[in-house]
């Protein structure tokens, strides 16, 4: 672990771009699970592989314990993100890169990580990618590809197609919108792969490869997210993130990939960020 601090200056915007800002990193832990999301509480972060969960201390990185699924394909595949909402973890999941594309809904313990629910969607909107808890409502993405599978002949369902939508509290899709053209360009021929609601009532969004996260607001009309602002992240390589809702700072977890490295950042005011 090492520690950095502070901020940069943001990057003055060309005429009708949106602002991008720098974030600072505090810390970065090795941690073998952190391949495709991360959440946290106050006292530990988790790690999430395809289908395992590794629970680490904060204060050191060190591991305290281990969820791991049966073999590959039996019965989860593809956990997609975590999130940690009232001392549970609650995981996207999908059957990525699999046609039909069919997705659920994963529950664990946060104190045992026991698997206690489930959830499914079966063939729907996409591949769901994040699940996030906000305002009363559970929020989370369905994500589509461009990307032309092995031994696929059609893209996988087209990035366009990505929906982010708001759900009640059995997961019934109550509303969707579509992300900006700019965004969509940016994260093809992949797609959304996180999500997470900042303090300031904006909602962050990852790609899957870029060190970036888009800065969201919902639209006072229409069904396309307005992009307000993006904000460079050291070290990270897109995947899921997630918000530190148990510090008073705006601290924001996130992973690089390749590097199974889980990192704390120190996240920036965005002005203007409340409507």
């Amino acid at each position: 672990m090492f520690v950095l601090c502070m901020f940069a200056a943001v990057a003055a915007p060309l005429a009708g771009e949106v602002p991008v800002y720098q974030a600072e990193l505090l810390a970065r832990f090795d941690a073998a699970d952190a391949r495709q999301g991360v959440a946290a509480d106050a006292g530990h972060f988790y790690a999430t592989n395809n289908y395992s969960i590794t629970k680490h201390s904060k204060l050191d990185g060190s591991e305290v314990m281990r969820w791991t699924g049966r073999a590959e394909g039996e019965p989860l595949i593809h956990l997609d993100s975590l999130a940690e909402y009232q001392g549970r973890l609650y995981a996207a999941h999908s059957n990525y890169p699999i046609w039909p594309m069919t997705s659920s809904v994963e529950v664990w313990d946060a104190v045992t990580l026991e698997h206690v629910a489930t959830h499914s969607f079966g063939i729907y909107r996409g591949s769901f990618t994040w699940l996030d808890r906000h305002d009363g409502y559970w929020w989370g993405a369905f994500a589509n590809y461009d990307k032309i599978q092995d031994g696929q002949t059609e893209p996988y369902g087209h990035t366009r197609r990505t929906q982010v939508v708001q759900m009640d509290d059995h997961f019934a899709v109550l509303q969707s919108w579509v992300i900006p053209d700019g965004i969509l360009e940016r994260i093809s021929p992949m797609s959304n792969s996180g999500g997470s609601w900042g303090p300031d009532g904006l909602l962050y969004l990852t790609g899957h490869d870029h060190g970036e996260t888009y800065v969201m607001r919902i639209p006072e009309a229409g069904s396309v997210l307005q992009w307000i602002a993006t904000v460079e992240i050291p070290l990270m390589e897109g995947q899921g993130i997630a918000w530190d809702r148990s510090s008073n700072d705006r601290i924001l977890w996130a992973i690089q990939k390749k590097g199974r490295i889980v990192v704390q950042i120190a996240m920036p005011e965005i002005p203007h960020a409340r409507p």
